[in-house]
């Protein structure tokens, strides 16, 4: 028999192992009931610990495991395993001291995988499962997808990124504080009810980082300050606040503050012309831009027309998503996104241990500025 120190290390040769074969290997029979063994009541295993103790490859255990797996006998977490057993394996569901966290995200790939993959990481620290659904921006959807883990009794807690301005989004709101799971909003704050209470929520003061974009620019020596916005984000509006309230506290000249399109809808071509055509006849220097994907088109149809980034014009982007990999490396604000996902689970984890025991927590995160090449000393006017 292998025996164990309390660092879960061997002590002993495989050799001594029954189902090792002549040259102390085990077999791979013998493996995996050997790790079935060892998962009980230990929660996560680590891959490449179970490698160094069996003298195994990580490639042997991680077929090992991908066979236990595929009988429903052992789930796959990141860079290990845990046993799954008793009712909850039957069933595909977890419950009770490993609870199952519903997480509903209005994109897949912008923003909100870093949030996820928190969210992801912070689950499994604390031995509980995320179930994830993508929706939209639209209330139906985000209903839909909600009605969904409910209805099949999949989760024990819902984390949710709905809309919140207009009438159908207060209903959406006011149905989800009345669901029988704890709710946390995420990326969200909001309201509810005739005595307008808060509900339980994390998010990033966006408007803040804006905040803070202006004050970088204006520390490099920029006096002209002008404000990109997409109409279709949620963030806008707070990144607007921020940009205002950084312009006045500064004295700051007028400049222009410019809703556009989408990068990637039609009208975005013209807005970006006129974007640059406005920072010419007025003088601004220094933009922030939100998001990065119209960051990053905007300078390179500056380039285009023949304007130095940052010699002619500074830009800030907002989110840091893709500005890194920007020509130049764009300045951005990054939201802390991750710490967002990770939080949003601790607030679900410890409503379900507590329940109302304890007040509501809205919980406020900063976001910070990633200086790279797209900002620095106006140089010269621009042409």
């Amino acid at each position: 028999m292998i025996s164990f120190d309390h660092n879960f290390e061997a002590v002993a040769v495989m050799a001594d192992i029954p189902g090792a074969d002549a040259k102390g290997a085990m077999l791979p029979a013998a493996r995996r009931q050997w790790l079935l063994e060892h998962l009980a009541g230990r929660g996560v295993l680590r891959i490449t610990h179970i490698a160094r103790i069996m003298g195994v490859t990580p490639v042997t255990v991680r077929r090992d495991v991908s066979d236990l797996a595929a009988e429903g006998l052992v789930e796959r977490v990141h860079g290990g395993v845990r046993l799954v057993s008793g009712p909850a394996a039957a069933a595909g569901r977890w419950s009770g001291a490993t609870p199952a966290i519903g997480m509903v995200v209005p994109s897949l790939d912008y923003y909100w995988p870093e949030v996820i993959r928190g969210a992801q990481d912070a689950a499994q620290e604390n031995r509980a499962r995320l179930v994830l659904r993508g929706a939209s921006y639209r209330v139906d959807e985000v209903r839909h997808q909600v009605e969904w883990m409910i209805g099949n009794g999949a989760v024990d807690a819902l984390l949710v990124a709905p809309p919140t301005r207009g009438a159908e989004a207060e209903g959406l709101v006011a149905w989800l504080t009345a669901l029988p799971v704890p709710v946390v909003l995420v990326e969200r704050a909001a309201v509810t009810g005739p005595y307008r209470r808060h509900v339980e929520s994390v998010r990033t003061d966006h408007a803040a980082g804006a905040e803070l974009a202006v004050r970088h620019l204006h520390g490099e020596g920029h006096r002209r300050v002008g404000l990109v916005v997409s109409t279709t984000s949620p963030t806008s509006g707070h990144v607007r606040e921020g940009w205002h309230r950084a312009t006045s506290d500064l004295a700051l000249p007028p400049a222009p503050e410019l809703l556009v399109s989408a990068y990637y809808e039609p009208g975005w071509g013209v807005d970006v012309d006129r974007v640059l055509d406005l920072c010419a006849e007025q003088g601004v220097t220094a933009l922030v831009v939100h998001s990065d994907r119209e960051a990053v088109s905007l300078v390179q149809r500056a380039e285009e027309r023949g304007l130095h980034v940052p010699g002619d014009l500074a830009v800030v982007a907002y989110d840091d998503e893709v500005a890194r990999f920007a020509h130049p490396p764009l300045t951005a604000v990054r939201p802390p996104k991750y710490a967002v996902g990770g939080t949003a689970v601790e607030l679900a984890l410890d409503r379900l241990a507590h329940g109302a025991d304890r007040p509501v927590r809205r919980v406020v995160l900063s976001s910070e500025l990633r200086e790279r090449g797209s900002t620095g000393s106006p140089a010269r006017a621009l042409r």
